[in-house]
């Protein structure tokens, strides 16, 4: 049994979540209307796995989250609205350690809840044998029970900026050849936190990123991408150039391509394609980069995320002379998508998170 805590302070989205993890068979079920009750039922209950709700009154769900880390670290899924605001909060939760989150029908939830039910099951299936790092929040929480501070701290943000000459690599002004293809989804906006932090500014590749999500959600995850690392990082709302230096966040609910034009090439958003299921879909990304450039040229990368889209393409690739990284399993939040990778022999390289930007720079230093 996945023993589930449910907090959230709407009485009829208590009731519908309930009516959809009960209906499972194999989950045990606790209930919590807000932040303050649910750190009181977290030491009896022992949940597995938690769903959080942002907006609460007396404690909200991001004074919950930060607690619930420092105090008895769980997997939590954020349960969020489709605003900006919404993307903003939920992008802080996944700092603070949530593994994922879930957004609220724009309608009304009792009318489709139904149809996000199946989605809603896996997503928290995923995060209930999600792995937290041991290292997640540490410092906050020898801290905290030293008593050296009775408030929790922020979470830390352990970013490192290499040198600019740690790429070993001259940037020049020619066109484009080469081209670093990223994929992830659950425990991605972390992941990318470290990976892109760890690249110079000087960096001579574009880096192209689908990463699943809402497209309200992609919009602020580069722009808060772009403050925390050296390189340009933008997502991709039309038809975009592709020049070094730079990270191509793809909308989400929507495909990002790679594409050729007089010009040279460039990035665009394409209409989601029912053959994938999720979006932007890193398959489709892949593919579409091979269609316009060497195989010899490109290097993917598959990242923590649950399912195996990316695995296919990036197997191809490797099949055809290009080279590709799959996170290992010891730093994967969810081993899916990296995992899958590697089970296909698609993987050139298996490495932890925090190694796989020095493999970039290495491969990238061989062309």
């Amino acid at each position: 049994m996945i023993r589930l805590l449910v907090v959230d302070d709407s009485p009829l989205m208590r009731r519908l979540l309930g009516n959809v993890f009960a209906a499972q068979g194999d989950f045990e079920l606790s209930f919590a209307r807000n932040g303050v009750e649910a750190l009181d039922k977290l030491a009896a209950f022992k949940p597995d796995v938690i769903t959080l709700d942002i907006q609460m009154p007396e404690m909200d769900g991001l004074a919950c989250l930060d607690r619930i880390m420092l105090e008895h670290p769980c997997p939590v899924v954020m349960v969020s609205s489709l605003t900006t605001e919404g993307a903003d909060a939920t992008l802080e939760a996944l700092e603070l350690g949530a593994v994922d989150f879930i957004t609220k029908p724009k309608r009304a939830v009792s009318l489709e809840i139904e149809t996000l039910a199946p989605l809603l099951v896996e997503k928290v299936r995923a995060a209930s044998r999600a792995r937290l790092p041991g290292t997640l929040r540490l410092a906050d929480r020898v801290r905290l029970k030293s008593g050296l501070d009775s408030k929790p701290m922020p979470a830390p943000r352990k970013l490192v900026r290499p040198m600019p000459a740690a790429c070993g690599v001259r940037r020049t002004d020619s066109p484009v050849h080469n081209l670093v293809l990223v994929g992830t989804s659950t425990g991605g906006p972390p992941a990318l936190d470290v990976l892109l932090a760890r690249l110079p500014h000087d960096f001579p590749w574009p880096v192209v990123v689908a990463q699943h999500m809402p497209g309200s959600f992609t919009g602020p995850l580069a722009r808060r991408l772009d403050k925390l690392c050296a390189l340009n990082v933008t997502e991709v709302t039309r038809p975009t150039p592709l020049e070094p230096g730079n990270v191509y966040i793809g909308k989400g609910d929507a495909d990002v391509i790679v594409s050729m034009r007089p010009g040279g090439p460039v990035v665009l958003a394409a209409p989601s394609h029912p053959e994938h299921r999720w979006h932007p879909s890193v398959d489709r990304l892949v593919h579409s980069a091979m269609q316009h450039f060497p195989p010899a040229g490109l290097i993917g990368v598959l990242m923590t995320g649950m399912g195996s889209d990316g695995a296919e393409a990036m197997t191809t690739l490797r099949q055809q002379g290009g080279r590709t990284i799959a996170e290992a399993e010891e730093s994967a939040v969810v081993w899916g998508m990296p995992g899958e990778l590697v089970h296909r022999g698609g993987a050139d390289i298996v490495a932890p998170l925090e190694d796989i930007a020095d493999r970039i720079i290495e491969l990238v230093g061989r062309k």
